[in-house]
């Protein structure tokens, strides 16, 4: 095979067995790679109603057929289970340099189920894969299991581990590439159930490419674009994520409002952020370098060295959360990626907490003595903490946004904004609470929405709508939806960044000299030496997209769950009861575009094998009915582990 290895390690961790087996070719076309092979096999092992801190959880890396190439932007993975803090299909999707040293090391997947009786971490080279203790490593932060594992296996390897946070079972941590690159929906608590410490991948095979001439040729076009484009130069490159401050209206005090661009504090503005910075970086080959890397000018962890503060950090545990001290914001955000703690439902769940703290649904003695008021600093950094180690009330807090709504009562739920378990705040009927409902991870901002009106795209949107490569009526909701998703879908199976600003330009190469998908199916032909169209690239997305839907279908997702949250306070009865039904119409019309049955959303098994899908989808209705999903299998607080080093 070209561009894939055609490797794929299982791991049983119960049993101890490691083993390699041949990736198939006619599966490599069905599901491309990352986030498309991972959601197969969590169709396929992952049965219905199981706990995901169960041993027969499954946990999957992959990459994408372009990983490890020359194509610039394609140091990406997708890390995917069962989320133990939505308990759907739950996936992540990290940069760093793991996606090109796996494929280095000759693998295009791995599988790993049951559960080690001590802890272990596994060591993937192209020859071997094999099982190491790791019992000096438990209890360690992920940036110092980093280092250990890196002074053991070179410089060159390249480490996925988990933090304290993944060890106590916090149902919100996140597995931690190179020691800045977060795979979140949970993934590093699965590890910490499977008494996994870290994953290290050694290897300096190149990836094979079919015909590298042609390859070269369209990378070197891809590349050219990014070192020409104003907006990628000025912007991306610049300031990264944190141009989002000034456009983006971050949330403010549980998405009590959205900040317009005059109301964003100055501190807090893109420019703001350039005193701290010490320098600029990226993943593995990309030339865009949107990461800024920051030293902490004073508090407890003054000289202390970040990289990569997101957008994401900045409002949901800033601004969200009333915060908009920026040395604070750095601090939680490092702490985060110490402790393997994903910021983004880390942030909402404290937004949250703070909320029904200030309505007095929360009180002092609940939290153990937190002070939760929106200008109190210190505790919220505590409550980070606390949250890592499941101590006091950071143990309820560890459970995420939903599962602490649900043990706070009937009056915290009103407050709680969530789709299927994840938070991206109240939004009316339209694109943004279409996208999120429709999203097969929950509420997201990365499942579909985020480029759907090109606004990041200031040049490049408006030559694709003048070439006829977008649908005509790009301004309807669901037909944005549809073909965003697609784009989504394709980014995380081939391997591809969706950009700093997320924009066409990033998610699909050379958009911009081929409209739509042709540049992605010309990249994709010569590293491969297959055939691939536009047709064949859509089929694919919408395969794979199918695919997810009748995993949570499996799981007990139905149309009910893809719901529109509104914020009570700004909405009365009536206006609620209208947003939803705008809302539903437009799923409804998603539901007919997308073959899904209009009123239960689940997929139609004829849709299902019109997409080569057809034993899945005897599977999905021979099965049914499934019990209706109400969040993950939750376990008494007492029962989980606890405590460890405070970073």
């Amino acid at each position: 095979m070209h561009a894939w290895t055609g490797r794929i390690i299982d791991i049983d961790l119960t049993a101890g067995l490691v083993h390699g087996r041949e990736l198939s070719r006619d599966l490599a076309l069905a599901f491309l790679g990352g986030r498309g092979l991972n959601s197969k096999v969590l169709f396929d092992r992952i049965a219905p109603g199981l706990d995901p801190l169960s041993p027969d959880n499954v946990y999957c890396i992959a990459p994408g057929p372009l990983s490890g190439t020359i194509l610039g932007m394609t140091s990406r993975m997708e890390v995917s289970t069962l989320s133990p803090y939505s308990g759907i299909l739950g996936d992540g999707n990290a940069g760093e340099r793991f996606a090109t040293i796996m494929k280095r090391a000759r693998a295009d997947q791995i599988i790993i189920t049951g559960r080690a009786p001590r802890p272990c971490y596994l060591l993937v080279t192209p020859e071997t894969a094999e099982l190491h203790d790791a019992t000096g490593l438990w209890g360690k932060g992920a940036w110092e299991t980093t280092d250990l594992l890196l002074a053991k296996h070179g410089q060159k390897a390249s480490v996925a581990c988990i933090g304290q946070a993944g060890e106590n079972l916090v149902r919100l941590a996140s597995t931690i590439v190179d020691k800045y690159a977060s795979a979140a929906r949970g993934s590093g608590a699965v590890l910490g159930s499977k008494n996994l410490k870290a994953i290290v991948v050694v290897g300096n095979h190149a990836v094979s490419l079919a015909d590298p001439a042609t390859f070269k040729e369209l990378a070197g076009l891809d590349r050219e674009f990014f070192a020409k484009d104003e907006f990628q130069q000025n912007v991306a490159s610049r300031y990264g994520s944190h141009h989002g401050m000034s456009d983006w209206r971050p949330g403010f005090r549980n998405y009590a409002k959205y900040l317009e661009p005059g109301e964003v504090p100055p501190e807090l503005r893109p420019e703001a952020w350039k005193k701290y910075e010490i320098g600029r970086t990226g993943c593995g080959n990309c030339s865009v370098r949107c990461k800024n890397v920051y030293e902490i000018p004073d508090g407890p962890r003054k000289g202390e060295h970040g990289e990569a503060l997101e957008y994401e950090s900045i409002f949901c545990m800033g601004t969200n959360c009333g915060v908009c001290d920026p040395v604070a914001i750095m601090e939680m955000s490092n702490l985060g990626d110490i402790y393997g703690l994903d910021v983004i439902p880390l942030g909402n769940t404290m937004a949250l907490a703070k909320d029904l703290f200030a309505r007095g649904i929360l009180t002092r003695e609940q939290t153990g003595g937190l002070d939760l008021s929106w200008e109190n600093i210190e505790d919220q950094v505590e409550l980070v903490h606390l949250t890592a180690l499941r101590e006091g009330f950071g143990n309820i807090l560890a459970e995420g946004m939903l599962s602490m709504a649900k043990i706070l009562g009937p009056k915290a739920m009103q407050y709680c904004y969530h789709v299927k378990g994840l938070s991206r705040g109240p939004y009316p009927a339209g694109l943004f609470a279409l996208a999120h409902a429709t999203s097969t991870r929950g509420a997201d901002h990365l499942r579909g929405r985020s480029w759907a009106y090109g606004e990041n795209d200031p040049e490049l949107y408006p030559k694709l709508q003048a070439s006829g490569a977008l649908h005509a009526d790009m301004d309807d909701p669901v037909q944005a939806i549809i073909l965003s998703e697609r784009v989504c879908t394709l980014a995380d199976s081939v391997g591809r960044c969706k950009g700093a600003v997320n924009s066409w330009a990033n998610a699909l190469p050379l958009a911009w000299k081929y409209p739509l998908f042709e540049g992605l199916a010309r990249l994709l032909n010569a590293a491969t030496g297959e055939v691939f169209t536009e047709a064949s690239l859509v089929e694919a997305a919408d395969r794979i997209y199918t695919l997810e839907k009748a995993f949570n279908a499996r799981q007990g997702i139905t149309s009910a769950h893809d719901s529109i949250p509104l914020n009570p306070d700004h909405h009365s009865p009536e206006e609620m009861e209208r947003e939803r039904a705008r809302h539903r119409d437009l799923l409804g019309r998603y539901y007919t575009l997308q073959g899904q049955d209009t009123q239960t959303g689940v997929p139609t098994e004829k849709r299902m094998h019109e997409l080569g899908l057809a034993r899945e989808g005897a599977r999905l209705h021979d099965e049914g009915p499934y019990p209706e999903w109400t969040g993950p299998t939750l376990w008494p607080l007492a029962a989980y582990p606890h405590g460890g080093k405070r970073a």
